[in-house]
């Protein structure tokens, strides 16, 4: 881990096109202004974690669900043929 010192409105930068601003100190926080790209995807912890939560429910598999499709249908038989292919 890098640890620096920065003093209010020092910059970090990271890559070359990410910018972090020390906008204001406080006792115990500090706030800061992050530029980087639209391509760049910036979170608090706390929200990337739930992020990363969701994405793993939305993995789970109802096997209720998939034994309820009836394979006559052309529908049905490429959603079962999609679930085999991820090996789920």
């Amino acid at each position: 881990m890098l640890i620096l010192t920065r003093k209010l409105n020092q910059k970090l930068i990271i890559n070359d096109n990410i910018e972090i601003v020390i906008l204001e100190s406080y006792k115990n926080a500090v706030k800061i202004g992050i530029n980087a790209p639209s391509s760049v995807s910036v979170y608090r912890e706390e929200i990337y974690r739930e992020i990363k939560n969701s994405n793993k429910q939305a993995q789970i598999v109802d096997v209720s669900a998939i034994n309820s499709l009836n394979p006559n249908t052309k529908q049905d038989f490429n959603i079962l043929k999609k679930i085999r292919s991820n090996d789920i």
